[in-house]
């Protein structure tokens, strides 16, 4: 039987009503959420899922979190079959069970209306630690996934309305800073609620069976959206290839290449990476799912509604088990979300980049960043976060303007937030010395790309622990359309730990531990230009030296523009002339 279709006004109701349900979900996690990392950086996501489970809407959040969802949903689905009931909540965070991330932790909520499994309202989270022997599970010495984390496969934490306090506090019991992360985990469940209840409300109004037409509508709108662009780029395969650079530990730069094969409106996605190394960048089929969307939508740069339909044309390949981009158990994991995802992103793009130029557009820098951990003795009690404002790096630039700064990292791609430095002092005992954007951090080109930043710190009353992850500390974020930068040090990332007067350079993934008087100093790396930067207009580059975003030597080497330095900054129009017709 044919279903009537639904009206354009209840179409457009049903579509706020499920926009802002998400949007209240994230709210709900900021309002309440106990840790910096969700309160202050936003470092969570959200989304609404029918019954068959198909995402209905995802969140405006971390692109990391998002993709993966879909994966995951399906596996906690057919797990429990039909042991699924009214007032259930499922927790999950193992990526051998379709998960992701493990500090990423997952909570989802299937929604019953009149006794009919209808909805499942999902957070992601990540919390401040998730067990193992080091805190906040970045563990760069870990040679498999048991050295990283507690591992979480489906499992009930609420039975038919009743919290199961023993498995509650057996999770918890294997965390540190327990009251932050129970506080956390009161968010999740919060959220899931609030998406629960708006639910309801709406099929209490508009009923269930037009509610479902008209997320169906959504869902085939979302599919044509994807297929006309798709059917846009000519038919034929294309190949992108990004490289991963060596954290130090050995096992040399790494490339991944992805493969798109477009014929008519549907695409086929291969992605091919090395085998897996006994080291915490691996990535899991869950989490890859994330970076192959993140690449495929950056490129696409489509309207909304984005749902799962956008994804219907679009068929994945990660390669044999085993590999970097599709790791098996008990392969350590824990840096995937930033590494190799963001270089699996860039590949993504460049691919169908070579089947449409036009559409080109630069790289955002990579994550770089630290954790922290120590005793609070005012309150006499354990902390630890991921320091979220530690990995804010610059935007890339694109074909009609300049990147944003401290807007990265490319994975999170714009959604994550610093927070106020006062609320972190307050938060944890250290006090933050220095948060700038850091001057010829940005990519050289006609279009510059955004500045990273430089965020330094001091434990103030005992001993700090302080993790490093991440890479792009050796190759910079990748220009387009012929950018290139002469000053390539100062592009990428890099730790300095200051004791006394030794300052020493980190740029691989360690576990240190400073004391009061010392600092350690994260440096982050900007985005990738667009463009010849000889191009860049003179008034441009005399903009960005007075507003500390390129010094002279930088304005010199990278754009070719000599600028004296005197009472006022000013250009030497016959010494910029004579370079730049030196280069041409």
């Amino acid at each position: 039987m044919t279903r009537e279709a639904v009206d354009p006004i209840t179409l457009s109701v049903v579509r706020g009503v499920l926009e802002t349900t998400q949007r209240e979900m994230t709210l709900a996690l900021e309002k309440t959420a106990r840790s910096s990392v969700f309160n202050l950086a936003h470092d969570y996501s959200t989304a609404l899922f029918n019954a068959r489970p198909e995402m209905i809407l995802q969140g405006q959040d971390i692109p990391i979190h998002l993709g993966s969802l879909i994966p995951a949903m399906k596996v906690v689905a057919a797990y429990f079959g039909d042991d699924i009931h009214e007032g259930d909540l499922i927790l999950h965070n193992d990526p051998a069970w379709g998960g992701a991330h493990a500090i990423d932790v997952c909570m989802y909520k299937p929604v019953f209306y009149k006794g009919e499994l209808r909805y499942w309202t999902v957070c992601k989270g990540h919390l401040t630690d998730i067990g193992g022997p080091v805190p906040a599970g970045y563990n760069p010495n870990a040679k498999e996934i048991y050295a990283e984390c507690l591992r979480i496969p489906p499992v009930k934490i609420w039975d038919r309305g009743k919290p199961r306090k023993d498995v509650l506090n057996l999770i918890l019991t294997n965390m540190r800073a327990r009251r932050d992360q129970e506080g956390d985990f009161n968010a999740l469940i919060g959220a899931c609620q609030v998406g629960e209840r708006n639910l309801v409300a709406m099929l209490d109004k508009y009923g269930p069976e037009k509610v479902e037409v008209a997320i169906d509508t959504l869902l085939d709108m979302a599919e044509a959206h994807m297929r006309s662009l798709i059917a846009g780029v000519p038919d034929g395969t294309y190949a992108g290839t990004a490289v991963l650079e060596d954290a130090g530990h050995g096992f040399g730069d790494f490339d991944i290449t992805a493969t798109v094969t477009i014929e008519g409106d549907s695409c086929h996605i291969r992605i091919d990476s090395p085998p897996q190394v006994p080291y915490f960048i691996n990535s899991y089929e869950g989490n890859s799912h994330s970076g192959v969307y993140l690449g495929l939508m950056m490129f696409a740069q489509l309207p909304p509604p984005y749902n799962e339909g956008l994804y219907r044309c679009v068929s994945l390949d990660f390669g044999p088990k085993g590999t970097l981009c599709n790791a098996r158990e008990p392969a350590p994991h824990m840096n995937c979300t930033t590494t190799p995802m963001e270089t699996l992103t860039d590949a993504v793009r460049l691919a169908f980049e070579q089947a449409m130029p036009s559409k080109v557009a630069a790289s955002w820098g990579h994550a770089n960043g630290l954790n922290i951990a120590g005793w609070d003795a005012r309150h006499d009690e354990e902390y630890v976060t991921m320091v979220l404002a530690t990995i804010i790096s610059g935007a890339g630039a694109t074909p009609v303007q300049d990147g944003w700064h401290a807007c990265g990292p490319e994975c999170c791609f714009g959604a994550l937030t610093s927070g106020d430095i006062e609320l972190l002092e307050h938060a944890y005992p250290i006090i933050i010395h220095r948060y700038s954007l850091m001057t010829d951090s940005g990519g050289a080109g006609k279009f510059r790309g955004g500045s990273g930043t430089a965020w330094e710190v001091e434990p103030l009353n005992g001993e700090m622990t302080f993790i490093t992850f991440g890479e792009g500390r050796r190759i910079p974020a990748m220009g387009a359309a012929g950018a290139q930068s002469a000053l390539v040090e100062r592009k990428v990332g890099r730790i300095e730990l200051a004791k006394g007067d030794e300052v020493k350079t980190i740029r691989t993934n360690v576990i240190e531990t400073i004391k009061p008087g010392e600092r350690v100093t994260n440096m982050n790396p900007g985005g990738g230009g667009y463009g010849d930067p000889f191009e860049r207009p003179v008034e441009a580059v005399l903009a960005d030296v007075r507003n500390g975003l390129v010094s002279i030597e930088g304005a010199r080497s990278d754009y070719g523009v000599a600028i004296t330095d005197g009472e006022t900054l000013a250009v030497d129009a016959a010494e910029t002339a004579r370079l730049r017709a030196a280069a041409a």
